[in-house]
C-alpha cells in the first residue's frame, strides 16, 4: 500500500509518501500564487524522486488551506486532524500539539489514537504566524531563519508591546534605525511571536507531552521562550516539523485504503 499527503499552506507546500507504515520520502517548496501550482510542483518533484508515478499511489488526501485545490487528491481533511494524526504517530505520547503556520496559530489537543478532542485557532489577527516572523526578519535586515540563532546573542532583549505585527515591525525598523545591537532586537522578536503562541496554548490547556510543528518549530530562539514560560520541554520530532500535516494526510489516506480493501 502506498499513499500519499499533500498539504499546500500559505506560505510552504509539503508532500510525503508512506508506503505500509514507513515514510518513504517527503518534498518540500515555497507556495507559489495559486494552490493548484503548489500542489502539482511538490508532488511532481517528489514523485521523481522517488522513482514513483500518479498511477502507484492508491489514495492521497490534500490538506492545508488549499487543500480543496489539490488536483490529484482524492479527498481533502482539515490541516487540524492531519496536524494531531501526524505528531501523534510520530510521537506516540504527544497530547498537546502547538501548529504555527503562515497564517495562523491553533492547539490541538489529541486522544490516544491522534483524533483531535479540542482546539483552539487564531482567527483575524495573524500575530505570531509565520509571515508576521518573516515580515519582521525583513524589517531587522536578516533572513528569517537567521532569527533564532542570533538572539541566543542577546544582552539586553528589546520588549515589543504593541499588540498587531504590522506596528510591531514599524517598532523593529526604528530600534534599527536607533542602533540597537540586532541580537537584543531578534530576541524580542522571538519573545513576541512566542508570547502570541503561548496565550493560544494556555487557552486550550497544557496536556504533556506538548509539541510543535510549523516552521516556527525550527526557530530555537521561539521555542526556547516557549519552554521557559510553560516549564517544560517540547519533545522533538524525527522529522521536519513542517511535514507533520503532510504525514497526517499521509495517515488518514492509508485509513481509508484499508476500509475499501
Amino acid at each position: 500500500m502506498i499513499v500519499a499527503g499533500c498539504d499546500v499552506g500559505a506560505l510552504t507546500a509539503k508532500a510525503v509518501v508512506i508506503k505500509n507504515d514507513t515514510l518513504l520520502g517527503s518534498e518540500l517548496i515555497r507556495s507559489r500564487a495559486q494552490s493548484v501550482l503548489s500542489a502539482n510542483q511538490v508532488m511532481n518533484l517528489l514523485l521523481d524522486k522517488l522513482g514513483l508515478s500518479f498511477d502507484d499511489i492508491d489514495y492521497c488526501i490534500g490538506t492545508g488551506y488549499g487543500r480543496a485545490m489539490v488536483p490529484f487528491a482524492d479527498e481533502n481533511v482539515s490541516e487540524i486532524s492531519c496536524h494531531g494524526r501526524g505528531a501523534k504517530w510520530l510521537i506516540p505520547s504527544i497530547k498537546t500539539i502547538i501548529d504555527v503556520g503562515g497564517q495562523d496559530i491553533k492547539a490541538i489537543y489529541v486522544d490516544e489514537e491522534g483524533f483531535v478532542k479540542d482546539f483552539r485557532m487564531s482567527t483575524k489577527c495573524a500575530a505570531g504566524a509565520g509571515r508576521a516572523l518573516e515580515l519582521m526578519a525583513e524589517s531587522l535586515g536578516v533572513k528569517v531563519d537567521e532569527v533564532g540563532p542570533l538572539s541566543l546573542n542577546a544582552t539586553e532583549p528589546v520588549i515589543f508591546q504593541q499588540p498587531c505585527c504590522i506596528f510591531t515591525e514599524i517598532d523593529v525598523r526604528n530600534e534599527v534605525f536607533n542602533g540597537r545591537e540586532s541580537a537584543n532586537i531578534a530576541a524580542g522578536i522571538n519573545d513576541y511571536v512566542a508570547r502570541r503562541i503561548i496565550n493560544m496554548a494556555r487557552n486550550l490547556g497544557i496536556r504533556k507531552d506538548v509539541g510543535m510543528t510549523g516552521g516556527i518549530a525550527k526557530n530555537v530562539g521561539v521555542v526556547k521562550c516557549i519552554e521557559r514560560a510553560l516549564g517544560l520541554n517540547l519533545v522533538e520530532f524525527p522529522e521536519d516539523p513542517q511535514l507533520i500535516g503532510a504525514i497526517g494526510a499521509a495517515l488518514f489516506a492509508a485509513d481509508k485504503v484499508k476500509r475499501l480493501t
